[in-house]
């Protein structure tokens, strides 16, 4: 028997229940963990919340590292005893235990250690598909990056110092502020004390920037928009303070002939060739030094909902994980 966070209806935190399951052995392309360290992420929130749906009753988490216990009888590229992680595949990262197709997994290389496995690989995967593949950033180029002092906001700003790019990030506190240049950022706009727009234009010159990405949602929409310069791009890729409005599309066309797009990280990885080498490169920059994604946050897998309250009311600078 494992223990196993649960859902059987949405809501609050609250609704997150831990419970007895039997994991059962794997079966023949699947690889049985147990879990060392478990990462916690806003869209565990849009799940458990109900902002986007999954069948009931349901487990919560899709980001993890820990030790294989048991391989299937096809399972090939993993053994016992390998340290691996993972940021994909259905629901169920909450739990001491759990059942995943080899598939979704990469070993975690000597130099990282499980926490940071578990608190980099969503969030980190995540940047690497914004800067490297939906929009790529040039060496000397300005954009604006919203909650830069957040889980992947923060391997943002040292990414981007890594490619040679210049950010500009948003925060809510003159505390997450220092938090967000110290990790890289070179221009930071606490949005509570000014106008970020207004900021992003005197920092360009007026000539406003090629790309924005906007985790945040309702709050920065249509703020976002007025950042950009003529045929920009708006990347649209969370919700933390709620959903964005419906688009009236003309608007795109009355700002300056805009792009956007809503991409998600499991379309960027499905492919496991893809999914590797963007792990690698990840990967190397850990290693490197140029990445420090180690997390902020830690509590015991029976305090999920103590973590959920956390993130979701913006709180959490730098990543959140459960230990088992």
């Amino acid at each position: 028997m494992a223990k196993t966070i649960i859902i059987h209806e949405t809501g609050a935190p609250e609704v997150m229940r831990l419970v007895d399951i039997d994991v059962g052995a794997p079966a023949a392309d699947e690889v049985l963990i147990r879990h060392t360290a478990i990462g916690v992420n806003f869209i565990d929130i849009y799940f458990r919340s109900g902002l986007y749906p999954a069948p009931l009753p349901s487990g919560l988490g899709k980001e993890g590292a820990g030790v294989v216990e048991a391989v299937g009888s096809g399972v090939t590229d993993f053994k016992v005893g390998d340290r691996v992680a993972y940021c994909n595949g259905q629901l169920g990262a909450y739990g001491e235990m759990r059942l995943i197709p080899a598939e979704f997994l990469v070993r975690i290389p000597d130099g990282i250690d499980d926490e940071t496995a578990a608190a980099a690989m969503l969030k980190g995967l995540t940047v690497q598909y914004l800067f490297r593949r939906t929009y790529r950033l040039a060496a000397g180029e300005t954009f604006l990056f919203h909650a830069a002092a957040g889980g992947v906001g923060l391997i943002a700003c040292q990414w981007a110092k890594a490619l040679g790019a210049v950010m500009i990030g948003t925060v809510g506190s003159d505390e997450k502020a220092a938090l967000a240049q110290a990790h890289g950022c070179a221009h930071v706009i606490n949005y509570r004390k000014g106008n970020f727009v207004e900021r992003v234009k005197e920092i360009t010159q007026g000539k406003g920037v090629g790309v924005v990405y906007d985790s945040v949602g309702k709050d920065t929409f249509p703020h976002s928009l007025d950042c950009l310069k003529p045929r920009g791009l708006w990347v649209s890729f969370g919700n933390a303070s709620g959903a964005v409005p419906l688009l009236e599309i003309n608007l795109l066309a009355l700002k300056g002939s805009l792009f956007m797009t809503r991409p998600t990280l499991f379309d960027y990885i499905a492919e496991r060739e893809d999914f590797l080498r963007m792990t690698k490169e990840l990967f190397d920059l850990i290693l490197a030094g140029k990445i420090k994604a180690a997390p902020q946050h830690r509590f015991a897998l029976k305090d999920a909902a103590k973590a959920h309250r956390l993130l979701e009311t913006r709180q959490a600078t730098g990543a959140v994980v459960l230990l088992p």
